[in-house]
């Protein structure tokens, strides 16, 4: 009997060996135990954090404590801010707390209002200091850099110039008002040479266009309008440098200044 050709031989199949298991998935449940109790802990760490802002007894307003005042006192200021005392200190809303004070205590020029943990509000104040003091009557007014009208006192401060207006019959009163005036003066106030500002007395208005200033030893300086305030303040120092016994020292015109009396 006539065996296997070659051909058959070498085309055997492989005898199939032994079935490969199948591949197995198991779902996962995503996080699984561990992140549930971090989610937990995470949870009762803000729910106690909470409780303790705001309902326990540890961060209540217990003080409130004010500084950076001049004229005014810390007690005046603590109590025109009326913090409510007992309240979660972080309930506390520092911005109408800063209202209040501005509008009972026009003084203030600025507040930082704070929370001093534990159980504390600090009222860090700033306050407007005169640069004028304008006459009324026998009283003063206080007026800051900003042309601001912000107290009125029986006394004057002594080394705060007068402001005097003297606008009656004034034909620019229609455009330019008392506030407006007030304003510009303060605006020459500044402008004046640093020599001259503290030397200052009195600013007289008259009207926008006639502004004098009076200085010690019974000098004046006519400064006419606001306008021009550089160049008026630099022929002013010219002209006291070449006439330093002048009486009287005009530069409403500044290029062409002028002097009188000696």
């Amino acid at each position: 009997m006539a065996g296997s050709s070659t051909a058959e031989r070498g085309v055997r199949k492989p005898s199939p060996g032994p079935s490969a298991p199948a591949t197995r998935r198991t779902a996962r449940i995503p996080g699984g135990p561990r992140t549930l109790l971090i989610t937990l802990a995470v949870l009762a760490l803000t729910a106690g954090i909470l409780w303790a802002l705001y309902g326990s007894s540890w961060f209540r307003v217990a003080e409130v404590s004010a500084s950076g005042t001049r004229v005014l006192t810390p007690r005046q200021v603590v109590d025109a801010a009326r913090v409510p005392m007992g309240e979660p200190l972080v309930s506390v809303d520092t911005d109408d707390v800063e209202a209040r004070l501005k509008a009972a205590l026009p003084r203030i020029d600025t507040v930082d209002v704070s929370r001093s943990w534990p159980d504390g509000i600090t009222l860090e104040v700033t306050e407007r200091r005169p640069v004028l003091v304008l006459e009324q009557g026998a009283r003063f007014v206080e007026v800051d850099e900003d042309g601001v009208r912000f107290a009125t006192v029986d006394r004057a401060p002594g080394a705060v110039p007068r402001l005097r207006l003297d606008t009656s019959g004034s034909p620019g009163l229609r455009r330019f008002d008392a506030d407006r005036l007030i304003a510009e003066a303060v605006r020459v106030r500044r402008e004046l040479p640093p020599r001259t500002g503290t030397e200052l007395r009195a600013l007289v208005v008259r009207s926008y266009d006639d502004m004098t200033a009076e200085l010690t030893r019974g000098r004046t300086v006519v400064w006419g309008s606001p306008e021009e305030g550089e160049q008026k303040a630099r022929a002013l120092i010219a002209l006291m440098k070449a006439e330093p016994k002048a009486r009287r020292y005009d530069v409403s015109a500044p290029t062409a200044p002028a002097t009188a009396g000696s």
